[in-house]
């Protein structure tokens, strides 16, 4: 359970005592606020504070004051103009500070990152929980024969349930050792420092992490695609969700731009106008490798 009853009583009281602002609101986010939203089997991900809106962006943009200065399907023109032209210091003016619970496997290929403000749990300080990710059966697959950091066909059967009895049987040794060294019979025991060491990078973690609107973009086009492994596309796409209510304008934005659209390369660009042009081109005449032809042929045909 990602969280215990006192930690939802503590969030029911915080989102039980609304204070005035002066500040710019956006509905979708108050919403969020506090409130955690599970993911995978024991982590979440929940806002702990916001800054800026739709409105912030178009207030950049165009350095007005207020609420801005023209009509709400002006500001969406010139949002979908600066998505489009690939603008981000108007986006960068709105900020998500998020609390995150996340095994330190998936915590590692997400603080690759590196534009993003963090502060993490600490284990030399303070003791681990007892919690590890344990995928579910249908997440459990081979390696990919055609993509080097990807996975292949979903492993069933006895193999599956042996790799499962693996991850649980080793995770458990794991923990019991940690134990046994920060405390042994009423002795001093291992530092924790130290002691942490040992354990799995399936165990969970914790961080704040706090990130821009143009950064947290650049974040779930690559993590919220199809392509990112499971287990931090999940934690992408319950992000996304909170930013969708956000800066829902921004967001459209985003999703019809980044999400929805491709980008061409100079000799993509050729190969369209001579097939528009009626030209049969084929990869050996279009300029491009196998893995650019490929590509291009996914999204064009």
């Amino acid at each position: 359970m990602p969280l215990t009853p006192e930690q939802l009583a503590e969030i029911e009281d915080l989102r039980a005592t609304p204070r005035p602002t002066l500040r710019a609101v956006s509905e979708g986010a108050e919403a969020h606020l506090y409130r955690a939203h599970e993911v995978l089997d024991h982590g979440f991900v929940r806002v702990i504070d916001y800054m800026g809106n739709d409105a912030a962006i178009v207030q950049a943009a165009r350095v007005s004051y207020g609420a801005g200065t023209k009509k709400v399907n002006d500001d969406s023109g010139l949002i979908r103009y600066l998505m489009r032209h690939w603008h981000s210091t108007p986006f960068e003016m709105c900020e998500l500070k998020l609390h995150v619970k996340l095994p330190i496997f998936v915590a590692r290929q997400w603080i690759r990152h590196r534009t993003a403000n963090v502060n993490e749990y600490s284990a030399r300080y303070s003791i681990m929980d007892r919690e590890f990710y344990i995928p579910q059966p249908e997440h459990l697959a081979a390696q990919s024969t055609v993509n080097n950091q990807g996975r292949g066909a979903v492993l069933a059967g006895a193999e599956a349930a042996r790799v499962l009895e693996i991850l649980k049987s080793d995770a458990a040794r794991s923990y019991d050792h940690y134990e046994e060294m920060l405390s042994q019979d009423g002795q001093q025991g291992l530092a924790r420092e130290l002691a942490r060491m040992n354990l799995p990078a399936n165990i969970y973690t914790q961080w704040y992490w706090k990130v821009d609107l143009h950064n947290l973009f650049h974040f779930l086009r690559l993590r919220a695609d199809a392509h990112a492994q499971y287990e931090i596309r999940v934690y992408a796409e319950a992000i996304a969700r909170v930013v969708a209510d956000w800066v829902p304008v921004a967001f459209a934005a985003f999703e019809d731009y980044r999400m929805g659209g491709a980008t061409l390369s100079g000799k993509a660009v050729a190969v369209l106008k001579r097939r528009l042009a009626g030209e049969v081109v084929g990869q050996e005449d279009s300029g491009m490798s196998k893995g650019e032809w490929r590509e291009f042929t996914e999204v064009w045909g």
